[in-house]
């Protein structure tokens, strides 16, 4: 493959768009389980406060399922083990962090749990590739 035909290719074949999902989703995973999730298990009275000040009836149960998408739904997006309804639930908890929770906060604050639901998304869309658990069970 020629360089010129790398670098201004329209199309990627099936197995260099497969890597790239399995990396995508290795990488976000990871970082949302262990950057966020991890550290909400299991959930404080100050969590389940701030949820209940966002206006959520029954915060307990909407800071555990926060939580639990969070680290349990990173961990599935990791391994590609129901990846959409896992990217489902990371997208409600990540806009709920990036425009209820840090509404007042500057931009640069609530950027990451932005991004956090645009790869969400992305992958509710594209769903986990060739490389992932889901792509193992039988339908």
């Amino acid at each position: 493959m020629s360089i010129k035909k790398i670098i201004f290719s329209p199309r990627s074949n099936n197995n260099t768009v497969d890597l790239g999902l399995l990396f995508l989703r290795v990488v976000v995973g990871a970082l949302i389980a262990f950057g966020h999730g991890l550290g909400k298990i299991p959930v404080s009275e100050n969590f389940i406060k701030g949820v209940g000040e966002l206006g959520f009836p029954f915060p307990v149960l909407f800071a555990w399922s926060a939580a639990l998408s969070e680290f349990l739904g990173g961990l599935f997006i990791a391994f590609g083990f129901l990846t959409r309804p896992s990217a489902f639930f990371l997208t409600f908890t990540m806009l709920v962090a990036g425009f209820l929770r840090h509404a007042n906060d500057p931009f640069s604050v609530k950027e990451k749990a932005i991004l956090f639901a645009v790869v969400a998304i992305f992958l509710m869309i594209t769903g986990p590739g060739r490389y992932a658990v889901d792509a193992r069970i039988k339908t």
